[in-house]
């Protein structure tokens, strides 16, 4: 018998850190018994068309009303609230963080996906959120109920680490080519570097064509071209080898609701350079040099020192592998996803009285 629905938009295997985590919580449900079906929902999402708003909407209806449905952030976050607040079966929202807050929003966008979000919470059973740091921005600016709000950090598998880092030291940057993740920070810090021998390496999908092309102008206007690769999509493999081989992990993001790849960087032992923002603080703890976002003098001051001063590195680095040995497994966040699941599955769908 079906336990719960987890309703994502498009590919749910797409390698990005939202997609990730949903489709492995998927399989560990799954795999703990806990038999949780896939209901894919169109792919425009955040930006449905009505069509595909009715479509996801219609998709939702349909699900009996005591399955819980867990629903992706992308969907939620956009998700016409009056048609939400019809749908029978409890909802769990999946929120990595509020749409909102994505840079490069127009004001009037962002404000209605923050109105957007709140309405919706006000027809949700509960909230799962990767991070505490999102539970209080959904508390402190969306109004929702903290009693509602499971945190539910994401799990790791533990890699296998065979450190041989190359020469010229390698700078290694993972995120989408969007602006959130600050590529164009990290280019503006390097170009400050030229007087030091390294090269770097940004690894990640066109999520924005136009900026993925600033960053390739931006990157001939330093004269770093010859120094600055920009290596796409890469699978685990290929992203392992690279992490065994850097000296550094900088991502100069503008916001992170957890930000699992700076997790990922410390299982690799890596010393990691990013900013003070959304979730990174309590993601890495003392394991990184944490800078002010928008401040790339500042950024290149800090790589310049890890890659010069080797106590400094190797301090890092111990400290990045005590940080990943606290982190938990897939299957621990799986668990408390199937607590949220328990405590929802009999619940009359008609007796909600939603976020107050």
């Amino acid at each position: 018998m079906i336990r719960a629905v987890f309703a994502i938009p498009g590919d749910k295997d797409r390698r990005t850190g939202g997609f990730i985590y949903e489709a492995r919580i998927l399989a560990e449900l799954n795999a703990l018994g806990c038999d949780t079906a896939h209901l894919q929902l169109p792919d425009s999402f955040p930006d449905p068309t009505p069509i595909d708003m009715h479509a996801a909407l219609d998709a939702l209806k349909a699900v009996p009303g005591d399955v819980p449905i867990i629903l992706d952030g992308l969907v939620f976050g956009a998700i016409d609230p009056a048609g939400l607040a019809q749908v029978a079966a409890p909802v769990i929202a999946m929120v990595h963080h509020p749409l909102g807050l994505e840079t490069g929003l127009s004001k009037a966008r962002a404000d209605f996906l923050l109105q957007n979000e709140a309405e919706a919470l006000r027809h949700t059973d509960h909230v799962i959120v990767p991070s505490p740091e999102t539970a209080r921005v959904l508390c402190r600016d969306l109004g929702a109920d903290p009693e509602r709000i499971t945190v539910a950090l994401p799990g790791f598998d533990r890699p296998t680490v065979n450190r041989a880092p190359i020469y010229p030291p390698l700078i290694l940057s993972v995120g989408l080519l969007a602006p959130r993740k600050g590529h164009d920070l990290l280019l503006s810090a390097l170009g400050q570097l030229r007087d030091l021998s390294w090269q770097a390496d940004i690894v990640g999908k066109t999520h924005d064509p136009e900026y993925a092309a600033s960053l390739h102008d931006q990157t001939a206007a330093l004269r770093i071209e010859d120094r600055v690769s920009f290596s796409g999509e890469v699978e685990q493999a290929g992203l392992a080898a690279r992490f065994n081989a850097a000296t550094v992990f900088a991502l100069a993001t503008r916001y992170e609701g957890y930000g699992m790849v700076l997790s990922e960087a410390m299982q690799y032992g890596l010393p990691v350079v990013s900013c003070n923002v959304g979730a990174v603080p309590e993601t890495v703890g003392a394991a990184a040099m944490l800078v002010p976002p928008e401040d790339p003098a500042t950024l290149a001051t800090a790589l310049r020192q890890i890659i010069q001063d080797r106590s400094k590195a190797k301090e890092l680095s111990e400290l990045s592998v005590s940080k990943a040995a606290t982190l938990p497994r897939w299957e621990e966040t799986a668990e408390i996803f199937v607590s949220v699941i328990n405590r929802l599955g009999t619940d009359n769908a008609s007796e909600r009285s939603g976020f107050s």
